[in-house]
């Protein structure tokens, strides 16, 4: 199949090594995984290892453009309606950060279903005997990605879709009746602006995300990316109360900011509990 030959292809451009000499070491790798029940540290080691060698590839997929283009033949190939708008396309082009969220979401579902099928299943097949032969592992690992693809693209747009309409331009005009509406409308709530002209802000979200462990950084960036704690905890191999202790640390250390006036948090954005204890205090 043509999407075959092209993943294949970006595969034998991003990796070093023979393609056949990778098949060879890779056979011999999936039975000592296949020894350990493809789980425990030395799939974990594997696992990570094949994350390092086709994050690059992948990341340049989705900057040219080659990834959603493969995506879409193989989704319309299989009756499955898929296409990309233009602006999209664009986005991904120019935005790192957009290509890392849909990335990260790509990478976490397509492992599990990588282990399953290609490995437990054994559907990756080293003696596959189609035009350009078998592939290695990760040709494979790559394929499954861009059948991912498709549901993170999609995750990735509705959330774009919502900050539009939340901080839509007409917001900011005469257009919209007293200015009520998007971010007009929250930054004249009251208590939103405290002496806004002598306000400094010397840090933000990312500087105090970037002083905690490397744990709670992992445990933030799933979280910000729409994963509940349950994928979190599987995605790291740490227990779901870890995980709660990651977000509770983070929230401490945010607020701990704000009173060293590094950051301001808007009243809006407390937490519900806070916000019904100054309801009680005032009452």
């Amino acid at each position: 199949m043509h999407t075959d030959h092209e993943i294949a292809e970006a595969v034998d451009d991003g990796l070093s090594d023979d393609r056949a000499a990778r098949i060879r070491a890779d056979v011999a790798l999936v039975q000592e995984l296949a020894y350990y029940g493809f789980e425990g540290p030395v799939y974990e080691v594997f696992r990570d290892g094949m994350l390092r060698e086709t994050e690059p590839i992948l990341r340049g997929m989705l900057r040219d453009g080659s990834l959603g283009r493969l995506a879409i033949a193989r989704f319309n190939e299989r009756g499955i309606k898929f296409w990309m708008e233009s602006e999209d396309l664009a986005a991904l082009r120019a935005d790192a950060a957009a290509r890392d969220e849909i990335l990260i979401d790509m990478q976490v579902s397509a492992l599990k279903r990588f282990r399953v099928n290609a490995l437990i299943k054994e559907k990756w097949n080293p003696n596959h005997g189609g035009p350009r032969g078998a592939s290695c592992l990760r040709s494979y690992f790559v394929g499954t990605c861009i059948w991912e693809f498709r549901r993170a693209y999609l995750k990735w747009v509705e959330a774009r879709i919502k900050w539009a309409k939340l901080h839509a331009l007409r917001d900011f005009g005469e257009e919209t009746p007293g200015g009520a509406g998007g971010i007009l409308g929250l930054l004249r709530a009251p208590g939103y602006l405290a002496e806004p002209e002598s306000m400094v802000f010397t840090t933000n979200f990312e500087d105090i995300l970037a002083e905690q462990t490397s744990q709670t950084q992992a445990v933030i960036g799933l979280t910000v990316r729409g994963f509940v704690d349950t994928e979190i905890a599987d995605t790291l191999k740490i227990t779901h109360g870890a995980v709660r202790s990651c977000k509770t640390r983070f929230r401490k250390a945010l607020y701990q900011a704000a009173r060293e006036q590094r950051i301001w948090i808007p009243e809006q954005l407390h937490t519900k509990a806070n916000h019904d204890k100054q309801q009680a205090g005032a009452a």
